[in-house]
C-alpha cells in the first residue's frame, strides 16, 4: 500500500493479512474503500466479501487474473493484477472517488470544474462527459442517461442524480426527467425538444422551467 500516501484523497486507516484483521478494522473505523487481496488465510477475499452485509467499496488486488469475472459479479470497483503500476492504481482510485461522490451527491452538486462523472452499468463503469449528456430519464428503479453517443442505464434514483449535477446546466422539468439546458432546441406547450425527443414539463414546474430557460435569455423588442 505504499501508493496510498501518494494520492491526496486517500487516508490509510489500517491494514492486515487476514479476513479477521479486516473485520476488526471495519468494526473500529469508518471505511469507504478496501483494497482486498483474493489470496488470504482461511477465507479468500471473495469469500470474505460475501460475508459482509453492507460492504464498503472494494478494489481487488491479486496475482491471479482468472478471478476477474467472478469479482465483477460482486460489484467491485476494480480488479488490479500484481505487480500493479502506479498509473493503474491511480485509475482505480479515481473510479472509487467518482463513485463515492455519486453516492454522496444527493446533498450537493459537483464543482463546475468537473467535466465528467462515472456511473455503474452492470459489471463496468461508464464515463459520462457533461457536454455529451442530453437528458436523464427515470424508469422504475433505474435511471437512463441519454447522451450524444447512446444511452446508459444505471441502478440509481433520479433524486441522487439531480443533486450531483451542476444546477446552472441541468434542470429537473418533470418527476421523471432532467434536461441539459444547453441541449434544448425549443420549448412549447407540449414540452421540451432535444434531438427529436419531446420531453414533458410538469404543470408544477412549468413556471420555474420557463423562467430559468427562456425568460432570462429572451430577446425582446
Amino acid at each position: 500500500m505504499e501508493y496510498v500516501s501518494e494520492i491526496g484523497f486517500l487516508e490509510l486507516k489500517g491494514q492486515g493479512e487476514s479476513a479477521q484483521a479486516a473485520i476488526t478494522l471495519l468494526n473500529r473505523e469508518n471505511v469507504d474503500l478496501i483494497f482486498l487481496d483474493i489470496q488470504m488465510p482461511k477465507l479468500t477475499g471473495i469469500e470474505f466479501l460475501k460475508t459482509l452485509p453492507n460492504p464498503p467499496m472494494i478494489i481487488f488486488t491479486t496475482a491471479y487474473s482468472e478471478y476477474a469475472l467472478q469479482s465483477y459479479e460482486l460489484n467491485v470497483i476494480d480488479y488490479l493484477v500484481k505487480p500493479i503500476p502506479f498509473e493503474r492504481f491511480l485509475k482505480a482510485c479515481n473510479k472509487a472517488k467518482d463513485f463515492h461522490a455519486l453516492k454522496q451527491g444527493g446533498n450537493k452538486a459537483l464543482p463546475k470544474t468537473e467535466e465528467y462523472f462515472f456511473i455503474r452499468c452492470e459489471d463496468r463503469f461508464e464515463k459520462i462527459p457533461y457536454d455529451e449528456l442530453l437528458y436523464i430519464e427515470a424508469m422504475e428503479n433505474y435511471v437512463i442517461f441519454h447522451t450524444e453517443t447512446g444511452k446508459r442505464v444505471s441502478y440509481l434514483t433520479l433524486k441522487a442524480v439531480e443533486g450531483y449535477l451542476p444546477t446552472d446546466t441541468f434542470l429537473k422539468v418533470h418527476k421523471s426527467f432532467i434536461v441539459s439546458i444547453p441541449k434544448i432546441q425549443s420549448i412549447d406547450s407540449d414540452g421540451i425538444l432535444i434531438q427529436g425527443k419531446n420531453i414533458p414539463i410538469s404543470r408544477a414546474l412549468k413556471e420555474e422551467v420557463t423562467n430559468k430557460i427562456v425568460n432570462s435569455r429572451l430577446l425582446k423588442r
